[in-house]
């Protein structure tokens, strides 16, 4: 599915985190904090989000498990940067909101037992940053 979703540059990432950031409509998908990584909540149906994009640069290639965190944030801070060759956003598709076209960042977490969907809005145009 990655291969047929679109790549945005920086800029058309940092216009749709602007565009989620000016929403001021009421829905569930904002029932859970995500301004920075979680498990995707229960009051949040994934059937509710579709991808519109993708920051997997190669679907074929393993990209790299380290953070960037210049700033001493960490995975889960909602000031970390939204740093597109880095760990987990190297992994993430963009989702947008059905119900009020918010968009987010997401993944999906694999561990030896388990699988988690996680979940991080994509609000504040900041955050991005190019760091190679």
């Amino acid at each position: 599915m990655q291969d047929l979703l679109p790549h945005p540059d920086l800029a058309q990432l940092r216009a749709l985190a602007a565009d989620s950031a000016a929403i001021t409509v009421e829905c569930n998908c904002r029932a859970a904090d995500s301004s920075g990584w979680i498990s995707l909540p229960l009051s949040l149906p994934e059937t509710q989000l579709v991808d519109v994009a993708t920051l997997i640069a190669d679907p074929y290639d393993e990209p790299t498990f380290t953070e960037y965190h210049p700033q001493g944030t960490r995975y889960a801070s909602p000031e970390a940067p939204v740093a597109p060759a880095w760990y987990p956003y190297n992994r993430c598709n963009i989702a947008r909101c059905t119900q009020c076209a918010r968009h987010y960042l997401r993944y999906m977490e694999a561990g030896g037992y388990f699988v988690d969907r996680r979940i991080r809005s994509l609000n504040d145009p900041a955050l991005i940053v190019e760091a190679a």
